[in-house]
């Protein structure tokens, strides 16, 4: 058997960066059911508005948008925005839910993806809220730093 290569599959959420200040990242596998990981592969998902919550010591994902797969009878389909489980370790668990508990915190989906080994994987930040000056001076520096490049 040969192993499965992960597609160029990756679905961003370019909104995350620029409403969020990025402290910790981490790799959470997501539970998929039926013609969802078909519909992923297609690219056929939206991370715009996506966040996480705890909910008794698992980490769910919500307003992450898989459309339903074309080819897909109406019996077999999905369901686009429900509430998807992700898989993190025990210890990760505890420090993110702590984090968000303690110092009002967030975790934003940044990016999906298919792993090298096939499996779906939802890139997550636990991030700080940016203010509006933190947002005007982060388009400043991404400016400069297009001059210094053209320059």
């Amino acid at each position: 058997m040969s192993k499965r290569q992960g597609g160029g599959v990756k679905i961003n959420n370019r909104r995350a960066s620029y409403d969020y200040e990025f402290l910790e990242e981490y790799d959470a596998g997501i539970v998929l059911v039926g013609t969802e990981i078909k519909s992923l592969r297609a690219g056929k998902a939206s991370l715009q508005d996506a966040w996480c919550y705890m909910e008794g010591g698992e980490l769910y994902v919500r307003g992450m948008n898989i459309a339903t797969y074309f080819w897909a009878s109406k019996w077999g389909s999905h369901e686009p925005s429900r509430d998807r489980k992700l898989l993190l370790t025990k210890r990760e668990l505890r420090h993110l839910g702590q984090a968000v508990k303690n110092k009002g915190l967030t975790i934003v989906a940044v990016r999906a993806y298919i792993s090298d080994n096939g499996y779906a994987k939802l890139h997550i930040a636990l991030a700080k809220g940016k203010k509006e000056y933190d947002k005007r001076a982060s388009i400043r520096e991404k400016d400069l730093r297009r001059e210094m490049e053209r320059g």
